[in-house]
């Protein structure tokens, strides 16, 4: 029977930023399960992307992820373009805004470029192990370590299991972890296109009155990939239109301002939930990621708290280890897959910490996307005109951009040491 200190249950960008920060920061043996091993990265664009902002930067290069990732593909977003289809205002973001010339808003990159960036990395240390012929079967909580069990495989042990494994985590149900349950009734309409006008580097999002639509650049200066979010039977219907109809609402609904558009790929539609989780850690178990929280992506934030989730917690979970990044790089393969120094690492009380300063976060991001969402519901015309006069009067007073900007970049007051640049990075200090 193998024994791991730290199980993680999903090989996605978030369970494998973790997986790495962990062996970065400490002697911590790591297991992986996922049977979805990640695919060769294909010539045609993902349609499922991200908007990677700073902060999430800091942590995927911090890591020596970040090379691998621009080897392949990526776009930085310079501008971002954000409208009220009523016409009654409009706001433009860049990063002058937060005082900083020639830095990119965000990174919008394909969910595949990240995770094969990830996996690849992931499987060049000796200290991560990968479990992807069988999925997990049951999860045996014992007085010091968690018993992991496959159909046929083998079961292993770890310290700690860490679910993350999506917005349906198996992991939860097992531990039957309640979560609260909210539905958008949005549904999002995911797809590439190629825009006449070019994207011009720009974030592009306008409030219908069926939901946003956002525009995202690629890495071609023509291809965008669209997120489309209204409701269902409006998903239903753009579903059934033939690719030259749906090309022309998008143009209609986006007026025009990226010239005609062509779809390139197929469309695929997904209900939008609220989740979050009552408690981020129970016994042995922590929930990260979409496991723990899922929030509307009008703002693009979803995978952005996953990499903080993990960072944190990678950060947590290696305080007592007294090791430094620093000292990491004068170890032998050997030594950093010989286990940790000493078996009291798993710090109960820190973990509690972490999930109270997680679920904080998540929390406030929570209600965030449910305040927007509410401001930009179909109202009269008076509450429209109101709302736009507010949009035109934020466009132009720049303190107040400038904080926007802060946020969206993901720059706060209480982050995780990988996600600060590494200049700023020099410690790992208690959160």
């Amino acid at each position: 029977m193998q024994q791991f200190d730290v199980l993680i249950v999903g090989g996605g960008m978030v369970g494998l930023t973790l997986a790495l920060a962990i062996r970065q920061q400490s002697r911590l043996r790591v297991a992986i399960a996922d049977i979805s091993e990640p695919k060769a990265v294909a010539q045609t664009a993902d349609v499922r992307v991200s908007a990677i902002n700073t902060a999430s930067q800091n942590i995927l290069a911090n890591l020596g992820v970040w090379p691998l990732i621009t080897a392949q593909r990526s776009q930085a977003v310079d501008h971002m373009h954000i409208w009220d289809k009523a016409g009654y205002g409009q706001l433009n973001l860049d990063g002058e805004d937060q005082g900083a010339q020639n830095t990119p808003l965000s990174w919008i990159i394909e969910n595949s470029v990240i995770r094969q960036a990830q996996w690849q990395k992931a499987q060049s240390d000796p200290g991560i192990v990968f479990f992807t012929e069988q999925a997990l079967t049951n999860l045996g909580i014992g007085d010091s370590e968690v018993f992991a069990s496959f159909a046929t495989q083998m079961p292993i042990t770890a310290k700690l299991v860490v679910g993350a494994d999506g917005a349906n985590s198996w992991v939860r149900q097992q531990m039957d972890m309640p979560i609260s349950f909210h539905d958008y009734d949005h549904h999002a309409i995911v797809a590439t296109v190629r825009c006449e006008h070019g994207h011009q580097n720009t974030a592009w999002q306008v409030f219908l009155e069926t939901g946003p639509l956002a525009l995202l650049p690629l890495y071609q200066k023509d291809l965008c990939s669209i997120v489309w979010s209204t409701s269902p039977q409006q998903a239903q219907r753009l579903q059934g239109l033939s690719s030259q109809d749906f090309a022309k609402a998008l143009t209609a609904a986006s007026d025009g301002k990226l010239g005609n558009i062509k779809l390139v790929s197929e469309r695929f539609s997904f209900p939008l939930t609220m989740r979050l989780a009552h408690d981020f850690i129970k016994q042995r178990v922590v929930l990260i990621g979409d496991a723990a929280h899922t929030i509307h992506p009008l703002a693009g934030q979803g995978v952005n708290l996953g990499l903080l989730d993990a960072a944190a917690l990678a950060q947590t979970l290696t305080q007592k280890l007294s090791q430094t990044p620093s000292q990491r790089l004068s170890q032998t393969d050997a030594q950093l897959s010989s286990g940790p120094a000493s078996s009291d690492w798993l710090d109960m009380k820190a973990l509690k910490a972490f999930a109270r300063w997680r679920k904080s976060h998540a929390t406030e991001m929570v209600m965030a996307m449910a305040a927007v969402k509410q401001l930009f519901t179909p109202q009269q015309g008076a509450a429209k005109l109101v709302r736009g006069v507010g949009m035109s009067l934020l466009d132009s007073f720049a303190p107040a951009k400038k904080l926007l900007t802060k946020l969206g970049l993901g720059e706060q007051n209480h982050l995780p040491e990988l996600a600060k640049g590494q200049n700023q990075a020099s410690s790992l200090n208690e959160p």
